[in-house]
């Protein structure tokens, strides 16, 4: 039991986020553009949803979400539900193709990673935190996804291998 433990997806998944953790609460706190904070955590549970698929995209922002909850101080696992949210959402478009092409990658990453912010104020009013839906989505949601297409052809292998998924290998058929 131990052994699956640690040959699965999670010594990675966790050391990998520990790094972005800590880089999202401090450079990207810092860097904003059109004053809006991009969500690292959250770009990285969308790119493992469009590497991995569904399940993985969902399992890592689940996991990435509850380090993110654990650092910051918000309820624990409010972040997990959207950040697992949007790993979902960006692995289950992943469906309508074999192995995505990087520039189709690029784009359910980015629907992941607006998904997931759509659903932090959705998640902070239903854990009852003062959190309102505002005007201000028409600014987070299009700024979040251009920063998952821009960043997701580092972070679409990167969730490949902290999911411990490999590309497929297509073989051509030999006459017999």
């Amino acid at each position: 039991m131990i052994r699956a433990l640690l040959q699965g997806p999670l010594p990675r998944l966790v050391s990998v986020g520990i790094v972005l953790v800590a880089f999202q609460v401090t450079l990207f706190a810092e860097m904003r553009p059109l004053d809006v904070a991009i969500q690292v955590v959250l770009l990285l549970a969308a790119a493992a949803g469009a590497g991995a698929g569904p399940q993985k995209g969902a399992l890592a922002g689940f996991v990435l979400g509850l380090m993110y909850d654990l650092r910051v101080g918000t309820p624990l696992g409010s972040s997990s539900i959207s950040m697992g949210l949007g790993g979902f959402a960006a692995g289950y478009v992943t469906t309508i193709t074999v192995d995505p092409q990087w520039w189709l990658a690029a784009i359910f990453t980015a629907v992941g990673a607006a998904v997931g912010e759509a659903a932090v104020p959705v998640v902070r009013a239903f854990v009852g935190e003062e959190a309102e839906v505002s005007s201000r989505l028409v600014t987070i949601l299009p700024v979040m996804a251009v920063a998952g297409f821009l960043s997701s052809p580092v972070l679409v292998p990167v969730g490949r291998w902290c999911m411990r998924v490999k590309r497929q290998q297509w073989k051509a058929m030999t006459e017999a």
